[in-house]
């Protein structure tokens, strides 16, 4: 029988990132797989696919709580939600065959510095529009297969690269977070099934 002290302390860091990690998402939205992931590859040396991996099965419970309560809410633009999911699981498929191949991280620097000018971008909207109009987002599918092959590939991505994108062509913010997140439990069990068969 193991011993329970040993177990604990062996776990404890694991639990404390995954906590930490889901009181931003919470309060964010977005960033859950990216937290986690970069913890546990930089700072417990976990292999990056095993991380990744991980980091999905765990998703699952999240994503769920999370799209059926913006389900709920009626906070799902169904439309768009048909437009992201297939492209965005074909990404994701993609980004999941790829990491078990490859060390994909080396793309991380660049998404990080794309995301930082996109989040200036609508630092810059927000002041400069005094009144929001919404329209209803273009380009999705292809958005679609970037996030969920980043969210693979790099442990995260698909809300942070998805929904700030949609925001950008002018979505409503109630409707795109609601969609992103919703459409995001199918993105994180098909990436999970693609891990478990690699």
């Amino acid at each position: 029988m193991p011993d329970l002290t040993s177990l604990l302390f062996d776990i404890a860091p694991f639990i404390a990132i995954g906590m930490a990690a889901q009181m931003i998402d919470g309060a964010l939205g977005m960033a859950f797989g990216v937290i986690t992931q970069t913890l546990l590859v930089s700072a417990l040396g976990v292999p990056p696919a095993t991380a990744s991996a991980s980091v999905h099965l765990v998703e699952l419970f999240t994503t769920g709580a999370s799209g059926a309560s913006h389900i709920w809410h009626r906070n799902v633009d169904w439309g768009l939600f048909r437009r992201l999911v297939p492209f965005g699981i074909l990404g994701g498929v993609a980004g999941a065959y790829l990491l078990s191949s490859i060390d994909a991280s080396a793309a991380r620097p660049f998404v990080m510095i794309y995301l930082t000018g996109i989040g200036f971008y609508l630092l810059w909207k927000a002041i400069r529009l005094p009144k929001p109009r919404f329209e209803d987002p273009r380009y999705t599918r292809p958005l679609a297969a970037a996030g969920g092959f980043l969210d693979a590939a790099g442990g995260g991505g698909w809300g942070p690269v998805v929904t700030s994108n949609l925001l950008i062509q002018g979505g409503d913010p109630r409707k795109i977070i609601g969609t992103v997140n919703s459409a995001e439990f199918l993105l994180t069990l098909s990436i999970s099934i693609a891990f478990i068969a690699t």
